[in-house]
């Protein structure tokens, strides 16, 4: 029996924010109701411990709970988990360890801070594939983060990887993104790793987003990806005006601060930080306010 397409990746999937309770522990009520807004309003897929999990904050006992606590909660959505570490060794354990706990898939960022060679980036990908060989691989290029830009070049290297069956691609060039696209293997899948950029990446040929404004208005996000997926591309550049004010408050502050407060004023969770990370400045908090304001059908919390 085939997986649904879903399982790999393709369509909306959202990076989950990690609610904290005020004395910085796990908020897993609130955890839970996020997974549940996000499944509910039309997700076909989560990622946990991603960037936007604050995963890097988490002890191993704190990313297992979390991990469990998505997987119990996301219904028929596909569950991936955020296993990328600096070393070759720790993602191998962490991915194995996602494996465990039941995740239909890993998320594999380019090493952070070692900055590997494009060859390392290749012999990374193939260990943690043959480590984990029946378990769906997203890679995840996000220079912006690991101070190393994958290659369109290695891609086509690892798109060779049975499980390496989708990419993630948050180099924010969208000259890079359509080279991706235009090279993209048959059954593998492009995603946009930024939500503004989701219309042109759809565009030049990719198929799916993981997002983190889909936290915050899965149905809205959701809407614009079956838009810009159907060629109703009027409809799509209407959702996206739209929705591009949330887009830029979003980005106000590093990730995931701001998202961290829109679910605050959306009485999902509290906007609870670790350190090094503070809550939004007022600023930001206005700009949420005023963004979420102007999308009064999903977010009547605001």
């Amino acid at each position: 029996m085939s997986a649904p397409r879903s399982l790999f990746g393709e369509g909306l999937g959202v990076a989950l924010a990690t609610p904290f309770l005020p004395d910085f522990g796990i908020d897993t009520r609130s955890l839970a109701r996020l997974v549940q807004h996000c499944t509910q309003g039309g997700a076909d897929f989560v990622v946990s411990l991603g960037s936007t999990g604050e995963a890097a904050l988490l002890t191993e006992s704190e990313r297992d709970h979390v991990v469990r606590t998505t997987r119990e909660h996301a219904g028929r959505a596909s569950v991936f988990v955020g296993t990328g570490a600096p070393s070759t060794a720790q993602t191998i354990a962490w991915t194995v360890r996602a494996r465990e706990l039941g995740a239909d898939g890993a998320l594999v960022v380019v090493p952070p801070y070692t900055r590997p060679t494009q060859a390392g980036l290749i012999a990374h990908f193939q260990a943690v594939a043959a480590a984990a060989p029946d378990l769906p691989l997203i890679v995840y290029n996000v220079p912006g983060r690991t101070a190393t830009n994958l290659q369109p070049s290695t891609m086509q290297r690892l798109w060779s990887l049975p499980t390496a069956v989708a990419l993630k691609e948050s180099s924010g060039d969208l000259q890079q993104i359509a080279r991706i696209a235009a090279e993209l293997p048959p059954g593998k899948t492009l995603l946009a790793g930024d939500d503004a950029l989701l219309l042109p990446t759809i565009a030049v040929g990719g198929t799916g987003v993981i997002s983190v404004a889909g936290n915050v208005v899965p149905g809205s996000m959701r809407e614009l990806l079956a838009a810009a997926r159907s060629g109703a591309f009027e409809r799509a550049r209407s959702l996206q005006a739209r929705l591009l004010p949330l887009f830029e408050a979003l980005s106000a502050e590093p990730n995931p601060i701001p998202v961290k407060q829109a679910l605050a004023l959306l009485g999902i969770a509290e906007p609870v930080m670790r350190l090094p990370l503070l809550a939004a400045t007022a600023a930001t908090r206005d700009r949420l306010h005023a963004a979420l304001s102007m999308l009064p059908g999903e977010v009547s919390h605001a």
